[in-house]
């Protein structure tokens, strides 16, 4: 299985649970769709970090945490692009979902996210 096919496998999961928290928070809580999301990112963000880790492109060569920085320095910026593409759908649709606005910022965000992880996150560098 390829590394895109695997790396998808892992985005699906991680917006599966992205999509859970958001729709539990929306349901349960007086939360709004923009704190609901806030709080749904970093969670499908660990989710995919231990998918990507583990299953997708391998652990890196270097340290755990220098790995972390990485994912979470790719991360954070996808989620930030993810979050602008999601509220920006919502400000300019007030009647669209926020389901619907989810899976198009998490479609626009998922190119990025691969080539991020997969060129700065867990490529193995080379021995001189």
């Amino acid at each position: 299985m390829n590394k895109l096919l695997r790396f998808l496998i892992a985005g699906t999961i991680g917006f599966i649970v992205d999509a859970s928290i958001l729709h539990l928070l929306l349901w349960f809580t007086p939360f709004g769709p923009f704190v609901s999301r806030a709080v749904s990112i970093p969670t499908a963000l660990l989710t995919t970090w231990f998918l990507n880790r583990n299953f997708t492109f391998g652990r890196s060569n270097r340290s755990l945490a220098s790995e972390g920085f990485r994912y979470g320095s790719v991360g954070l910026t996808s989620a930030l692009l993810n979050y602008a593409v999601f509220s920006s759908l919502l400000m300019a649709e007030p009647g669209l979902r926020p389901i619907i606005a989810l899976t198009l910022a998490s479609a626009a965000a998922t190119a990025f996210s691969f080539f991020g992880y997969s060129r700065f996150v867990f490529r193995h560098r080379q021995n001189s």
